[in-house]
């Protein structure tokens, strides 16, 4: 048995267990499924271990390996602009499809439809979006005062940033001085790269042990507007995800089946973490190992991709504020969705790659549009099945980007 079905096992057995114990709300079974939980976190500290050294050591070695900054700067731009044009279809997409789609729900149904459950994640969001940082607040941010305290927060975005720059610096040193540098790199990413392959090899203990709690506290529950959100941001996604398989095919040129053994490693463990950033290790084993795709794509791209690129940025940036609009009977005209088409593009390069990540980033825009704060709170209690659609959507954009970029590449 390989290990990818001994996952897929796992996951269905620990849903299937969960809903079983939902079902049953056996005090003694409840009890259980509490017990394993802490398993599961720690196998997913495991994984975010690895992650900060795993992607320093990666863009290091990447950057400094190449005879001349020109030279990165090349697949650099070419990164940016496959990031950017599938950014831009997926947001002209979204932007046509949820005014017609939410169209169909009634609107005002405002704070009546809310759970007792789902109003407290509202106020508890809306005090901290109260307390977001302005725009321009985040873009000075994105330049860490401290690389290391940034390392520790797992501020990912201005850590990439830091670790371009300071490879990009080793470039112009003497060889004598850059090889040292590079070596000792190399041998942290290999090493991490070790490391990770263990953990994977835990996967379904991980696995079963987070879904088991997970399915046990939420039973079958979403039912009426927030229902139809779901159902709609996932069908959207969904949509979105089919059309990556077939770019990577028509675009990248790689073979269907091909790619879709090579994604499924990631995208198992971005349904059960909700993390682009814990999917890193897994994508960079299965694009050299099953892809084959060189190391300035492997080192640099993926590693810039799982921080900066959220493919799902777009579309649910865009579906959620259609939704609060018909929710709260707030007007949300073309000319508003259009600039939220556009921001949406730009701001999802710097949305983190946790749990919700993106609707917390989204907070200040929307509220930018007389959206009430309270909306953060609802789409942040009901986020956790469309959360995982999203992951498994920007981890698979992620390595169709990748398949694109190396056909590009001189080397690929």
């Amino acid at each position: 048995m390989t290990p990818t079905r001994r996952v897929i096992i796992a996951l269905a057995a620990g849903a299937a267990g969960g809903l079983a114990i939902s079902a049953s709300q056996d005090a003694r079974l409840l009890s259980i499924a509490s017990f394993v939980e802490p398993v599961g976190k720690l196998w997913v500290n495991a994984i975010r271990m690895t992650v900060v050294p795993l992607v320093v050591s990666l863009l290091i070695v990447s950057v400094a390996s190449v005879e001349s900054a020109g030279a990165l700067g090349r697949i650099g731009v070419r990164s940016l602009v496959v990031f950017a044009t599938m950014l831009l279809s997926a947001a002209v997409a979204t932007a046509l499809l949820a005014p017609a789609l939410f169209g169909m729900m009634p609107a005002g149904l405002g704070t009546p439809a809310m759970s007792d459950s789902v109003a407290v994640s509202a106020r508890a969001a809306a005090e901290g979006a109260r307390n977001l940082p302005s725009f321009g607040e985040w873009l000075a941010a994105l330049v860490p005062v401290n690389p290391v305290r940034a390392a520790a927060d797992g501020d990912m975005l201005p850590l990439v940033i830091f670790s371009i720059l300071f490879a990009l610096a080793s470039v112009s040193t003497a060889q004598t001085v850059r090889q040292p540098l590079i070596s000792f790199f190399r041998a942290v990413s290999e090493s991490m790269l070790i490391l990770v392959r263990w953990i994977i090899a835990l996967a379904p203990i991980g696995v079963f042990a987070i879904v088991l709690p997970l399915a046990a506290r939420m039973g079958a529950s979403a039912a009426g507007a927030l229902g139809y959100l779901i159902l709609v941001v996932c069908g959207l996604l969904t949509v979105e995800l089919l059309i990556l398989y077939v770019v990577a095919v028509a675009v990248g040129r790689v073979p269907l089946r091909t790619f879709a053994r090579a994604v499924l490693p990631a995208q198992v463990v971005a349904f059960t973490t909700r993390s682009s950033l814990a999917s890193l290790p897994a994508l960079i084993d299965s694009a050299r190992k099953n892809l084959k795709l060189p190391e300035p794509v492997t080192g640099f791209v993926l590693p810039m991709a799982v921080s900066t690129f959220k493919m799902s940025g777009p579309v649910t940036w865009i579906a959620n504020a259609v939704f609060l609009s018909h929710f709260y009977g707030v007007p949300l005209g073309p000319r508003e969705i259009a600039i939220l088409a556009a921001l949406s593009i730009v701001l999802s390069f710097g949305s983190p790659g946790i749990p919700s990540g993106g609707i917390i980033m989204a907070a200040p825009l929307y509220a930018s549009f007389g959206l009430p704060a309270e909306g953060i709170g609802i789409l942040i209690a009901v986020d956790f099945i469309p959360d995982i659609f999203k992951t498994v959507t920007n981890v698979t954009a992620d390595m169709t980007a990748a398949t694109i970029i190396a056909r590009e590449s001189p080397s690929g």
